[in-house]
Formats: structure tokens, sequence, C-alpha cells
């Protein structure tokens, strides 16, 4: 039997993401990680678990544009959808260009996060 990987790890150095994401996820049907910071994420035993990440684009230390081409370098194939406070529509689509399932600009709607977790484990 195969089981997909239906956890979706977060990774955003804002608090009330990290408090507020994985209840709708959960709603939505989905189990979930948070993580404060790329490295936190990189440090896990959750990347081989993790069915999609959710990253914040701007962050201390390692960004969430420099997380995705990480685990690409380490062939780890994660669809990712990207949150942003600040984004404009040239962002999104250069990090859609490079393989992001969405980006989604804070606050988005239920509907949006759903729909982009839709794509995300359908490629999968």
């Amino acid at each position: 039997m195969t089981v997909l990987r239906s956890l979706v790890s977060v990774v955003d150095d804002d608090e009330s993401v990290r408090e507020s994401l994985p209840d709708l996820l959960n709603e939505l049907g989905f189990a979930a990680e948070t993580f404060a910071s790329a490295e936190a994420f990189l440090a896990s035993d959750k990347i081989d678990a993790t069915g999609c990440l959710i990253l914040d684009i701007a962050m201390p230390g390692m960004s969430g544009p420099e997380l995705a081409r990480e685990l690409a370098q380490r062939r780890k194939q994660i669809p990712v959808i990207f949150i942003t406070a600040q984004g404009d529509g040239a962002m999104a689509a250069h990090l859609i260009g490079e393989g992001a399932v969405a980006c989604l600009l804070k606050p988005f709607s239920e509907s949006a996060l759903h729909e982009a977790l839709h794509r995300a484990f359908g490629k999968h």
C-alpha cells in the first residue's frame, strides 16, 4: 500500500503564522510541523517525511528561496508554496518559474491555500 506524504512543514519566522497555520492545515486534512527558520528545518528529521513546504520568503538567516535551492541541491523534490507579506507579481512569477507551486501574499485566504495545496499534492 502506498502512503501519500501528507505532512506540510511550515517555515516562517513569524510566530503568529506558526501558531495559526497548523490549525488550518489540520482542518484541511493535513498534518503540520512548524519551524522558526530554514536552518531549524534542515536540522530536523522531517525533511523526508514532508510532502509540501510552506516557506516564508524573507527570514533572518537563510531565506525561503535559498532553502528551496538547498533542498534541490540535495535532490529533495518537495513542492514549495511561498508566502510573503511584501511581494509583487514579478517576484511571484520568478519563484513559480523556478518551480514553486504558488506564491501567496499574506494575508491569504483559506481557499487560496487549499488550491495551492491541491496543486502541490497533485504533483506527486
